[in-house]
């Protein structure tokens, strides 16, 4: 098939899967790993994917395992991926000159949620600009507190890296060195630290758009436009709802022997990390039943479009619950916040939760039948598609069948579960013949 004559997701599908591969390439040379030795492609390939997908579950440690240019490697991957490939091309573009045309335009669309065509290219200068002042900044905040600890220049090198995974919603850590797997456990109690990582998180997980928006409106909540309200008042919800639930369920368990303040922003940083970054300040393995479920709803709800985390995407919960608002009313039309929604954006929102909810139930099945447990496989593949990088288990240890489909389930969950489906379809055209109508009885 002639490239020209491919759809937008098509395009955006075949791009991050050809950067996963050439990052699982990089990664399986003897001088990506610390011994020399190398890992298997297979975790070479593993790792790739939970770095451009920006994911974070590891079968390796990434200090203890990789070398500085490995790291480097999963530095690059995890920012390209959460950028956006295409957004990284047109930069290149941009900066030689370039002219931007009407089929980039609408790759740049695609790529970052853009409703529109109309000022994509200004939007991109806008989210590489910012990107690198959030980055920029958090590494800043993070180094006063590395340095001192870690020395000079690892200590500068992993403000870097921390904070480019937590912008990128990326959970990828460096903490190796004090101890495998530990991520930020260390920092539980630090108010810096906690911050600085739950506001990269939260200004990445946004999306580039509303950041737009709310430089158009210069702030002012009455100029925000629906999309943005819904974003920002759905984020606050589940941040809040999240930690007073943590508070409450975990008051007996991992939270049991913390201080008032320490439990306060152990609480407040696993509402923010699910949705969809992978750091963890407690063990999460240690959590109770109702804390795990807590989470896996989190990571299920995700951030929102055209950001750099996953799930379905805070939007689309807002549009379902005003969908069946609507129902239980009686109401011939879905409106939120006195707008109406249009028929398509209400069924895309339900075709991708089932599609979504699908790929996880079909993964969780893989998982299973390699002799998980149903909430372990559970977990781990809301984990996955949910592009979070949290787990009960040691991924590691997963047999190679388990490990491939959770690779599928993390490419699913950043490039879209239902762009996948979408750009290995072909449409059929609306055709002028229409059925007739049928009666399917429900609920």
């Amino acid at each position: 098939m002639n490239m020209k004559q491919w759809s937008t997701k098509r395009i955006l599908a075949v791009g991050f899967a050809f950067m996963i591969l050439m990052g699982g390439l990089l990664l399986s040379l003897p001088i990506a790993s610390r011994d020399g030795a190398g890992i298997s492609f297979l975790n070479a390939m593993f790792t790739s994917a939970s770095a451009t997908c920006v994911t974070g579950l590891v079968v390796c440690d990434t200090w203890t395992q990789f070398s500085l240019f490995g790291q480097a490697v999963i530095l690059l991957l995890i920012q390209i991926g959460g950028l956006g490939f295409m957004t990284v091309a047109i930069l290149f573009s941009l900066a030689v000159g370039r002219r931007i045309g009407l089929r980039e335009r609408s790759l740049l669309a695609e790529s970052v949620s853009a409703a529109q065509l109309g000022g994509v290219v200004r939007l991109v200068r806008r989210t590489l600009i910012g990107t690198a002042v959030f980055e920029g900044a958090g590494a800043v905040l993070l180094a006063v507190r590395f340095i001192p600890r870690f020395g000079l220049g690892r200590g500068i090198w992993f403000a870097v890296f921390h904070s480019v995974s937590a912008f990128c919603n990326a959970g990828f850590d460096l903490m190796g060195m004090q101890g495998p797997f530990s991520s930020l456990t260390h920092f539980f109690g630090d108010p810096l630290v906690v911050f600085t990582i739950s506001a990269l998180i939260i200004t990445g997980g946004i999306g580039f758009v509303v950041w737009n928006d709310l430089i158009d409106s210069r702030f002012r909540p009455e100029k925000f436009n629906l999309h943005t309200r819904a974003v920002l008042i759905s984020t606050l919800t589940l941040i809040l709802a999240g930690t007073l639930l943590f508070l409450f369920l975990e008051q007996g368990g991992v939270l049991s022997k913390m201080n008032g303040e320490d439990r306060f922003l152990a609480a407040f940083f696993q509402s923010v990390t699910p949705r969809t970054a992978g750091f963890n300040t407690v063990d999460i393995a240690s959590l109770s039943d109702g804390g795990k479920l807590v989470t896996m709803l989190l990571m299920f709800i995700g951030a929102a479009p055209g950001g750099t985390g996953g799930g379905i995407k805070v939007t689309t919960l807002v549009v379902m619950i005003a969908a069946v608002n609507s129902s239980l009313y009686s109401r011939e039309d879905v409106s939120v916040w006195h707008f109406r929604l249009d028929s398509e954006t209400l069924r895309r929102s339900f075709c991708g939760v089932a599609v979504y909810a699908a790929l996880t139930f079909g993964g969780t099945l893989v998982l299973c039948a390699q002799g998980g447990t149903l909430a372990d496989s559970a977990f781990e593949c809301l984990s996955a598609i949910g592009t979070v990088g949290l787990s009960t288990i040691d991924t590691a240890a997963l047999p190679s069948l388990s490990r491939a489909a959770l690779i599928l389930l993390m490419y699913a969950g950043r490039v879209g579960s239902l762009t996948v489906f979408l750009a290995v379809s072909r449409s059929n055209g609306s055709g002028k013949l229409k059925n007739p109508f049928g009666k399917i009885i429900v609920g």
